[in-house]
């Protein structure tokens, strides 16, 4: 157990043998990682997660763009924590 401590990053936490690791959310989250870039086949689809984005979280910026037949959809979230949250309750 003492060779894995040395071995880990000061930001992870290793030594508990019933709760597993953890690490400090800092280390995870980046408070600039705002953007969310996602692939569509249609622009219907991308519309509909558009809009689910901009009913759940009051600024979030949204841009669709088609490029042959690729439809892109970039929502720009005012925080990272509501990039995550978008997309945990999306499975995104």
């Amino acid at each position: 157990m003492k060779n894995i401590q040395k071995a880990q990053s000061d930001l992870v936490n290793d030594t508990c043998n019933d709760c597993g690791s953890f690490v400090d959310v800092g280390a995870v989250i980046d408070e600039h990682d705002t953007v969310l870039e996602l692939a569509f086949s249609s622009e219907d689809a991308a519309k509909v997660v558009a809009e689910k984005a901009t009913k759940r979280f009051v600024d979030v910026g949204s841009e669709i763009t088609i490029t042959g037949n690729d439809v892109n959809l970039v929502l720009t979230f005012s925080f990272s924590a509501e990039k995550m949250i978008f997309q945990l309750e999306n499975s995104l």
